[in-house]
């Protein structure tokens, strides 16, 4: 069963179907997301890239072959991307890690972030003399590039704006570990909804967004109340399924649950953001569970399919099964009854 949404088959419909190397040949730089600890520690550049191998320990640090590391307690169009993400890329290019195609993974804020860098790395590098990096794919975990009502609320409490009351402050807590002060928000402010759809929104590059996102919460559903829709703990569908705005939305697809049922999802996404495909759903993984090592149940496809800016198809491989005693029939991914998602993802790079 091919679930394809009309937007995906206009992109697979504009790119080669002629696969011109195996996925697994593609490097994988990674890009982490929200440190919440660092708007008080403000760490140096050594204490970032610490920051940043510690951040994918569980899971990911030794599948990938570089990373772009980054301080929250900057801005992606400040510090962040010149200080940071203008070094790293200098450094791909020179070494020329992206010459048969890298595919990005990013988590969380990560996803902002590589946005900011695709609408930005060829013009940066070619102005310094350079080749452009050639990015393939980005794999986007809990993709925060819609923003997170979350961060409109920490801004708020931060700045003495509005009503916070207890139940506020102890989601913004749990969230965060600490209630924040308007002296140390950095990325919060990127966060914002309104922020984060502003911030390269229309990239002119044709890089696919593939989306991974989750309904879970590490947080008792204590912050759900603050999210609109189905969320993962932080950021809602809206944002980790790549909507083209914010919203109250249950599914990233039209006919698939997260928990993998088939039927109609009247609050499903329907328009997506340039180039942003979602691929796979899990209704118990959470923000942070969505690149850990931890399995959270079976996964379901959103889509079964996505292809690569070099003509590469990366196939999800699905099983549908119906349950006798409710009738209703159910979408799983092969081997998520065993695998994580990460390692479904993995696998797909492979």
């Amino acid at each position: 069963m091919k679930l394809l949404t009309p937007s995906l088959l206009c992109a697979l419909a504009s790119l080669s179907f002629t696969a011109s190397a195996a996925i697994g040949e593609h490097p994988v730089i990674l890009i982490h997301g929200f440190q919440a600890g660092q708007l008080q520690e403000k760490p140096n550049s050594d204490e970032v890239a610490k920051a940043g191998e510690n951040y994918w320990q569980d899971y990911w640090v030794n599948k990938a072959d570089d990373r772009i590391d980054w301080p929250s307690q900057e801005r992606v169009a400040g510090k962040i991307s010149s200080d940071y993400v203008w070094p790293k890329l200098k450094e791909l290019s020179e070494k020329q890690t992206c010459a048969n195609g890298c595919v990005f993974v990013t988590h969380s804020t990560g996803d902002l972030v590589a946005r900011y860098i695709l609408d930005n790395q060829a013009n940066w590098l070619e102005n310094a003399g350079l080749q452009p990096l050639n990015i393939v794919a980005t794999f986007d975990f809990a993709g925060a590039g819609g923003g997170s009502e979350l961060g409109d609320l920490a801004i708020n409490v931060a700045e003495g704006g509005g009503i916070a009351n207890s139940a506020l402050k102890y989601a913004i807590s749990l969230w965060l570990g600490e209630i924040p002060t308007s002296q140390n928000t950095g990325v919060l402010n990127d966060l914002k909804v309104s922020n984060a759809r502003q911030l390269a929104p229309l990239p002119d590059s044709r890089v696919p967004r593939i989306r991974f996102s989750g309904d879970g919460s590490d947080f008792f559903g204590i912050t759900a109340v603050f999210l609109p829709g189905h969320d993962d703990g932080v950021v809602a569908s809206h944002s980790s399924c790549g909507a083209s705005r914010s919203g109250d939305f249950n599914s990233c697809s039209l006919t698939i649950a997260y928990d993998g049922r088939i039927s109609v999802q009247s609050r499903g996404v329907n328009d997506f953001m340039p180039q942003h495909y979602p691929l796979l759903m899990g209704s118990k993984y959470s923000h942070g569970g969505l690149i850990s090592s931890i399995h959270n149940g079976q996964v379901t496809a959103a889509n079964q399919q996505a292809t690569l800016t070099d003509g590469s198809i990366i196939d999800v491989q699905t099983t549908d099964e119906k349950y006798w005693l409710t009738g209703n029939v159910y979408h799983y991914v092969n081997g998520s009854d065993v695998q994580t998602m990460s390692e479904l993802a993995n696998n797909l790079l492979n």
